[in-house]
């Protein structure tokens, strides 16, 4: 799902830059994210932040993915050299299986309406033992967000209780999970206990 116009906006803001830097980036390391010569996978990749993050760890190969071709043209005018590409998470066919160690989602797998169709994906590119890390907001915050800020955000059964079982369905073992207030951080790990 693309995002509102409103949204866009929002995610493109130095606030969003200084919460992913100060904060989630920072809560994501203290949970065990290390992508330092690993192959990443960036779902949900939007302007490129994420990507500079990621890269201060210096990974062997990073890609991002982003459904939309506005939030790809910010990333490679931002980052030029980063590999983002147009393409939407629910079909990951074009990476060979097993070849990712670590996939990262800062606060996007709720926007699509696939969502179980996406971890499916990353159940097949991650190696095993690699790591899944993500944040999401709770259902009441996405609710409030819709109604005070208009975003839009697809009319899903996603929910956190119903992620979290699912990841667990799919051989994800939760390493960690922290709550904030406004988003749950998790760590999950394919084949790991």
């Amino acid at each position: 799902m693309k995002l509102s116009d409103i949204e866009f906006y929002a995610m493109n803001t130095a606030w969003r830059r200084l919460l992913q830097r100060r904060f989630e980036f920072p809560l994501f390391c203290r949970m065990g994210l290390d992508v330092h010569n690993r192959d990443v996978l960036e779902i949900g990749c939007g302007s490129g932040y994420g990507a500079f993050l990621l890269h201060t760890q210096k990974p062997r190969s990073y890609v991002g993915l982003d459904l939309m071709p506005e939030q790809i043209d910010l990333a490679r005018q931002n980052y030029p050299g980063y590999d983002f590409r147009v393409q939407s998470a629910t079909d990951l066919s074009g990476f060979d299986s097993a070849s990712r160690d670590v996939v990262v989602i800062f606060g996007v797998l709720h926007h699509i309406p696939a969502w179980r169709r996406v971890l499916d994906e990353i159940t097949c590119v991650l190696r095993t033992g690699g790591s899944l890390f993500i944040e999401e907001p709770r259902g009441v915050e996405l609710k409030m967000f819709d109604f005070i800020f208009r975003w839009g955000h697809p009319d899903t059964d996603f929910g956190l209780k119903v992620f979290e079982r699912y990841c667990s369905q799919q051989g994800l073992h939760l390493i960690q999970k922290r709550w904030t207030p406004l988003l749950t951080m998790y760590h999950w790990q394919k084949g790991g206990k």
